[in-house]
């Protein structure tokens, strides 16, 4: 800044030097008639002019002085605001710092709560899947206790046609044992049939993984006999004397002269009454099993330690399980789901070390709603807390603890804090 200043300063000293020689110049050409005159005037001209451009330089000087001065506290100035601008600066990057180290939170809180999601979506996804599958087999039910009266009238009848299908099997293993010599895994694949065919007429509540099965395998036996058809009509005279010894057999075999394709359509039909049957006797058994559902668990499977706290509410997993009896409660999610409509009476145990900020407390959910909460604050020592409910829940519905935010729970080998439940009685 002061060299910028001394430019001007030495622009003005050359300035006046140069007039100074243009004005010698000038007198050097006056005419000689008046040279003399000129040189009776020219030391006091000389004079006025070395004291006016001696004023005039040290004006500019003051000027400049004073400007230079102004410059300086205006530099100052202007390096206080730039310590006061480094000052800000350094500020912004510890908070840029802290802004990073928030966003790298946020993106693990972000991750987190992606998890969290994914978690809770595969959980809707099961839950609407056995809504759907409870509402379809609650209409079943219905229609299999409509239908119950019939049902014992058919279960005869059914019984008779579980003999004439195993005939029929037989005689299609008969059919397989004679393969047996080009095709010895389909032997195998036989004798596995054989097998689970007599397993199927001693054990009625198998029937239906059993006849399916067997429709499997009966289906790779159609295939098997469709491709043996081409090289083998003997065979295919074989089959319709088998399917003489039943109505719907001889469609079939008829089926199977054209394209073989009514065999499968019969052994279809043969299934989806067996199926009917099986979904009937199923569906009773479920009836009796379902009747029978207590849970109770700890928090954790092994060790010692708290969870929490947490800033916002929190899913609580319990997954030490003492007793799942139909298995409705799923210690990977903490979730219990109600198989049947009924009254269900569940019990809270929690409890944690005293602490000045962190109480101990969580709160028993159905279906997103809380219902109640279990609470114990001091500030030293073991403080615990219990509650219990009783809820009437319909099929699908969803219980679980939520640690509320702030707080802890903790529980060890000694299993402090439990969570656990049973059905009192259907409705």
């Amino acid at each position: 800044m002061e060299m910028t200043m001394c430019f001007p300063l030495l622009l003005l000293i050359c300035s006046l030097s140069t007039a100074q020689l243009q004005t010698e110049a000038d007198n050097e050409i006056i005419p000689h008639g008046k040279q003399t005159e000129s040189q009776g005037r020219e030391p006091t001209n000389a004079s006025d002019r070395q004291q006016t451009c001696t004023q005039d330089i040290n004006a500019v000087l003051r000027e400049m002085s004073a400007t230079l001065a102004e410059q300086r506290v205006e530099m100052r100035h202007l390096q206080r605001e730039n310590e006061a601008q480094a000052a800000k600066l350094r500020e912004l990057e510890l908070q840029k710092t802290e802004v990073d180290k928030m966003k790298q939170q946020l993106k693990a809180q972000a991750a987190e709560l992606s998890n969290m999601t994914a978690r809770t979506d595969v959980t809707e996804n099961q839950v609407e899947a056995l809504k759907r599958d409870n509402e379809a087999q609650a209409a079943e039910l219905t229609n299999t206790r409509a239908e119950l009266t019939n049902t014992r009238a058919e279960l005869t009848n059914m019984r008779a046609e579980l003999s004439n299908t195993t005939a029929r099997t037989d005689v299609t293993e008969n059919q397989v044992e004679a393969l047996k010599r080009d095709n010895e895994a389909q032997a195998a694949e036989l004798t596995n049939t054989r097998a689970e065919l007599t397993n199927t007429r001693a054990e009625l509540t198998n029937m239906r993984a059993e006849l399916s099965n067997t429709t499997a395998r009966t289906d790779v036996t159609e295939n098997q006999v469709e491709a043996l058809k081409r090289d083998n009509e003997a065979q295919a005279a074989e089959l319709t004397n088998t399917t003489a010894r039943t109505d719907v057999t001889e469609n079939q075999v008829e089926a199977l002269k054209r394209d073989n394709e009514a065999q499968a359509a019969e052994l279809t039909n043969t299934t989806a009454r067996t199926d009917v049957t099986e979904n009937q006797v199923e569906a009773l058994k479920r009836d009796n099993e379902v009747k029978q559902v207590a849970f109770s668990t700890s928090l954790l499977a092994s060790g010692s330690g708290t969870i929490g706290p947490f800033n916002t509410y929190t899913p609580l997993v319990f997954r030490y399980v003492v007793t799942n009896i139909g298995n409705a409660y799923n210690p990977n999610t903490g979730l219990f789901i109600a198989p049947v409509r009924g009254a269900y009476h569940f019990e809270i145990y929690i409890g944690a070390h005293g602490h000045a900020s962190h109480p101990s407390s969580v709160v028993l959910v159905k279906n997103g709603e809380h219902i109640f909460i279990a609470y114990a604050h001091q500030p030293s020592h073991y403080g615990s807390s219990a509650n219990g409910a009783t809820l009437l829940l319909e099929v699908g519905d969803v219980v679980f603890l939520r640690l509320r935010g702030n707080s802890r729970v903790y529980d060890n080998e000694n299993h402090h804090s439990t969570f656990s439940g049973n059905l009192l009685f259907t409705m």
